[in-house]
């Protein structure tokens, strides 16, 4: 195994380690970076509208959508590798002798941040949320397929990171964040659902109407 940055490695490199038998990348990392890609396919869309006179009344907007999109993209990426570390530091943990006084303390502290990465997962495909309305209403015509895609990609991340909250969730010992994070957790989702309901057949209006 590679001690290499997950994201600094070929794309048939990184799907060669995820088709193995190594632990990582995992489900959660697969959250993150399809939520990179969303936020990528947003960036793509705002940049195809941005410069095209047709689109100038709405210049201000996707630059806006733009910032926020590229914000996003950024963090997420960094959370591909959060999830390998998170991982790391629980199987760490999880090596200590058995019956040694640290090691239950260690395995909590491991679970909870394994929970974090993935809930931060889900939080930051939920804040490209806003823009996906406006850019399937007002971005480039022929780019709206891609928000579509950036869209069903955002539901994907969003699902497959609580899966990774779930897991560790039901390990986690402390009842108070288990409840707190399982709130956050669900109201997200059901944002990222509705949303995506109300999205998905404006992508399709734009598309039939090409």
């Amino acid at each position: 195994m590679t001690d290499e940055p997950i994201l600094d490695q070929p794309v048939t490199g990184f799907l060669d380690r995820l088709a193995s038998a190594a632990p990582t990348p995992g489900g959660g990392s697969v959250a993150a970076l399809s939520g990179a890609l969303a936020a990528g396919l947003l960036v793509m869309v705002c940049d195809l509208t941005l410069g095209n006179r047709r689109y100038a009344a709405v210049a201000a907007e996707m630059a806006h959508w733009r910032a926020l999109a590229e914000q996003q993209r950024i963090a997420l990426q960094e959370l591909v590798q959060a999830d390998v570390a998170a991982f790391t530091g629980w199987a760490a943990a999880y090596r200590l002798p058995r019956g040694d006084a640290a090691r239950a303390a260690a395995l909590q502290r491991a679970l909870q941040r394994s929970t974090e990465v993935p809930l931060a997962t889900i939080r930051a495909v939920a804040a490209l949320l806003p823009a996906c309305a406006p850019l399937a209403g007002a971005g480039n015509r022929l780019a709206v397929s891609d928000v579509g895609a950036a869209l069903h990609l955002i539901v994907a991340a969003a699902r497959s990171a609580a899966l990774s909250v779930d897991i560790n969730l039901a390990a986690l010992d402390d009842d108070v964040f288990r409840q707190a994070v399982r709130a956050e957790t669900d109201a997200l989702l059901r944002t990222v659902d509705d949303v995506a309901a109300a999205v998905l057949p404006l992508v399709a209006e734009r598309i039939a109407a090409a």
